[in-house]
């Protein structure tokens, strides 16, 4: 999941270890696009890596005009953001206390 967001140019990108601290998801991944237009392209490369890679159908919450999606894929739960609603949100502070396992910037 990681490598197909990397190659769709996918910006600030974070897998967050939150087992323990939630009982709904094991993992975030969060990453930012710098466009409505890369928004969705980051989006579809997740769905299609998830459905293709792992078997697991998932649809995206959000549109890109908005600068947050949302996908459920069980145990992980993406959040595409645009850089403003991102840093708005501030995901990482409210989720300070899981375990970064990656960060690319």
């Amino acid at each position: 999941m990681i490598t197909a967001l990397e190659e769709k140019k996918a910006e600030d990108i974070l897998l967050l270890d939150i087992r323990g601290i939630a009982d709904f998801a094991d993992f975030f991944i969060i990453c930012s696009g710098t466009s409505d237009r890369m928004l969705g392209a980051l989006a579809d490369a997740a769905i299609e890596c998830a459905r293709v890679d792992h078997g697991i159908k998932t649809r995206v919450r959000g549109l890109p005009s908005s600068g947050w999606l949302i996908a459920d894929l069980g145990d992980i739960v993406i959040h595409f953001f645009s850089p403003d609603q991102r840093e708005y949100y501030d995901l990482e502070e409210l989720w300070k206390d899981g375990k970064v396992l990656v960060r690319l910037k």
